[in-house]
């Protein structure tokens, strides 16, 4: 039996017995959505660096788990916030990521598009327009460099400076301008990052959707979609029944993401989650349902990882990384739960204890020995003896 001692919210130790899930297999039947996972870095835990200050990154097993995601059918979303972009990973290291990958996804015919931002430029108070302007451009030319296509990223330094929507009009009619394919929008709300509140102009998510709206009827030619992460469906959904036709939607929602792929009778929302890179076979065989037409094995595969996907990606939201790198550990993509900036520490015991629940009900274990194994190690690091 695959039993681990966990503990409980009432402080006490309970024996839990972890279920075996399915293996995760590509499915047959093209698919109806495009769906990228945004995939984390594995850290390299034997390097010679400061955890908190450097970017050591285990190459090897970070391209693998890319290899893993392709395998199954999916895109690759680089350097994005789940790859802790500006969270443990600067740019230059961003950069040496997304080279590598794009020349394997292009050597194999996998899609991938990647990150580019203004993360190497410090938010400050002096800054220009021009300067975002500039920054921007830096990173993305670097990114269309290496073949890959643009996701154009939220500015930390934007929302610091920009006086209203036309600031964002000016910067992202600029910067899309120069672009040599469509990019991807990425609208990444407070809860996720507390220094974008207030992007697009305003606080107001309403009037923030008005301005992004404006900024994407102007540039529609050069904008394949835009993903919004604001873990509201409502909202996903009014801003999907306005898009210009050709631009697609790419869900952000980790809360709500099986109805907004399903769609409703005014349309569906593609993907590009983080949620993906951990449920990343159920999610496969979710997807492969929806496109034979059988709604109910999508369902089925779909539902049961949505609260594991809520509880990941609770309140602090911008910590949801932690928890990704922990399933990782527990199914055998990494030998370690070491990760940049020593994020592993920013959930505590319990929330681990119950993602290993949460993943056990919806069948995210293949292997349920080596994650309980893995779990018990995880635990007594922590303090919790079996």
């Amino acid at each position: 039996m695959a039993r681990v001692i966990l503990p409980t919210a009432d402080r006490h130790l309970e024996t839990f017995e972890i279920a075996a899930g399915p293996t995760p297999t590509p499915g047959a039947a093209p698919w109806t959505r495009t769906a990228y996972a945004a995939a984390h870095v594995v850290a390299d835990p034997l390097a010679d660096a400061s955890p908190w200050l450097d970017c050591a990154v285990d190459w090897d097993r970070t391209l693998a788990f890319r290899r893993h995601l392709w395998s199954l059918g999916f895109g690759v979303a680089e350097a994005m916030d789940t790859a802790q972009r500006g969270m443990g990973m600067d740019w230059p290291t961003s950069l040496d990521l997304i080279r590598r990958s794009v020349a394997e996804a292009k050597a194999d015919g996998h899609l991938i598009a990647c990150g580019a931002g203004t993360d190497h430029l410090a938010p400050a108070p002096d800054l220009s327009i021009d300067d975002v302007i500039a920054a921007y451009e830096h990173q993305c030319e670097a990114v269309e460099a290496t073949g890959g296509r643009v996701i154009l990223m939220a500015s930390r330094a934007l929302a610091a400076i920009a006086r209203g929507p036309e600031d964002y009009q000016r910067v992202y009619d600029r910067v899309l301008s120069g672009l040599a394919q469509p990019a991807i929008l990425h609208w990444l709300g407070e809860m996720f990052d507390p220094a974008l509140k207030g992007y697009w102009g305003s606080a107001d998510h309403a009037a923030a959707m008005d301005a992004c709206l404006d900024v994407i009827a102007a540039n529609a030619a050069k904008v394949d979609g835009i993903k919004i992460s604001l873990l509201s469906a409502e909202k996903e959904v009014a801003m999907r029944r306005r898009l210009p036709e050709g631009v697609r939607m790419y869900t952000g929602d980790d809360f709500n993401y099986p109805d907004l792929i399903e769609g409703d009778a005014t349309g569906f929302s593609h993907a590009l989650l983080g949620i993906f890179d951990p449920i990343a076979g159920a999610a496969a065989r979710a997807l492969s349902a929806l496109a034979t037409g059988d709604r109910a094995a999508y369902r089925a595969a779909f539902d049961p990882t949505v609260p594991l996907s809520r509880h990941v990606f609770q309140a602090p939201t911008r910590f949801y990384k932690t928890g990704v790198v922990f399933l990782a550990y527990l199914n055998g993509h990494q030998d370690h739960f070491t990760m940049l900036g020593g994020q592993e520490s920013a959930r505590s015991t319990l929330h681990l204890a119950d993602i290993v629940r949460l993943g056990s009900a919806a069948g995210l274990f293949p292997d349920p020995d080596l994650a309980a194994r893995r779990a018990a190690a995880a635990m007594a690091v922590r303090g919790v003896a079996g």
